[in-house]
């Protein structure tokens, strides 16, 4: 590999951290910032890895926060070269994680190391978030970490989550916000019988489908200036005993909502029971909240990115809430200034996942860059 930035990112590659594994890309994480004077505390729970990290004592906080954890690389075979074997093709890096984001980890690690041989003695403090538990349930990796650090009375000013959000070109697209994600299950009831005498069965299928279609068809919102509109969408339905002449005795189906600041969690969980009550069924319904919507609609982090993708990148990046969840659900509403910001995003999740080797590079002189601007007040030496 040709820089740093690629040989750690490789590096990364290698280690198969197929949540909630970590593989032990923590630990080269881990040595790295060790030798650069940070404290570490290495937080696990229920077979997550979770590590803080920190550089001195005093002054604003500027955080980087990300996950080791990778998604499955599905079939092996479908893959031109081995998923956990970073490989090189035409300028671009493959391996699962390469945009997803172990490329951005190694962008972070190597910007603080060369922002801290330049100035070792930095006022402000440079931290660490990261986890091996983003991929799946999420319960047990940032979550935990920013319980530990309300228990410490540690608080962050800004951060910058390396989740892969340009679409086209690197910088392009910066996440300030997400929208909120709700989930419902609903378990609809009644009689079970012979198809050939209705009269003795209740349909839960003919009773549920006017209900859910009236849902599916609701205008919600029309969302705002930093959102799109609210979506329902049903992910799964069931009913049926497996024959044809038997009238189901339940009908079962999940449903999400991706909803913006218009709306509280509460207010849409009234919304869809009176339309349920309204159509006279008989239900279960549980809920699951993934996260809240949030933003950071403006201030010194937002103004300082769009700043430095401007000069280093050459782009004017779309201020974006689009995309599903991340962990920057866990860290904003404590009231930091956050932003999400790493490379293309064409490729994660799939076969063959790849990154620009040049876009690393690039990557990590921009993290650098938004390091040092916004310790520069705090800082006599830049």
């Amino acid at each position: 590999m040709n820089s740093p930035v690629h040989a750690l990112t490789a590096a990364l590659i290698e280690r198969p951290s197929v949540t909630p594994a970590d593989a032990g890309c923590l630990d080269l994480i881990g040595a790295r910032l060790a030798a650069l004077g940070f404290h570490l505390e290495r937080l696990p729970r229920n077979g997550v890895d979770n590590l803080w990290a920190v550089h001195g004592g005093a002054g604003p906080c500027f955080a980087f926060a990300g996950h080791t954890d990778v998604v499955p690389p599905g079939d092996l075979a479908a893959w031109h070269s081995p998923p956990f074997e970073p490989t090189v093709r035409d300028g671009l890096l493959y391996g699962r994680g390469a945009a997803d984001m172990k490329g951005s980890l190694a962008a972070m690690v190597v910007a603080v190391e060369r922002y801290l041989t330049r100035v070792p003695h930095p006022r402000g403090r440079i931290a660490f978030l990261l986890t091996s538990d983003e991929e799946g349930p999420a319960t047990d990796g940032t979550i935990r970490l920013m319980e530990y650090l309300a228990a410490q009375d540690i608080a962050l000013d800004w951060c910058v989550v390396g989740e892969p959000s340009s679409a086209e070109r690197l910088g392009d697209t910066v996440r300030v916000g997400r929208r909120g994600s709700l989930n419902g299950r609903l378990r609809v009831h009644g009689i079970q019988g012979h198809v050939a005498y209705p009269e003795r069965a209740d349909n839960p299928i003919h009773r549920a489908l006017p209900a859910l279609t009236a849902l599916a068809a609701r205008h919600w919102d029309d969302g705002n200036d930093y959102y799109p509109p609210t979506s329902f969408q049903i992910s799964n339905i069931h009913g049926g005993a497996g024959a044809e002449n038997v009238v189901p005795g339940t009908l079962e189906a999940w449903f999400n909502f991706r909803y913006n600041t218009e709306h509280e969690a509460t207010g849409l969980q009234r919304d869809v029971e009176a339309e349920l009550d309204a159509h006279g069924l008989r239900y279960e319904l549980d809920w699951r909240l993934s996260g809240v919507p949030f933003l950071t609609a403006g201030g010194r982090l937002v103004e300082t990115v769009v700043d430095v993708l401007e000069t280093r990148a050459g782009v004017s990046p779309a201020l974006s809430t689009g995309g599903g969840t991340s962990d920057g659900r866990f860290i904003a509403p404590t009231g930091v200034e956050l932003v999400e910001l790493g490379p293309n995003n064409t490729t994660i999740h799939q076969v063959d996942e790849c990154v620009p080797l040049a876009e690393l590079d690039a990557l990590a002189v921009i993290y650098e860059d938004i390091l040092a601007r916004m310790l520069a007040h705090e800082d006599g030496n830049e």
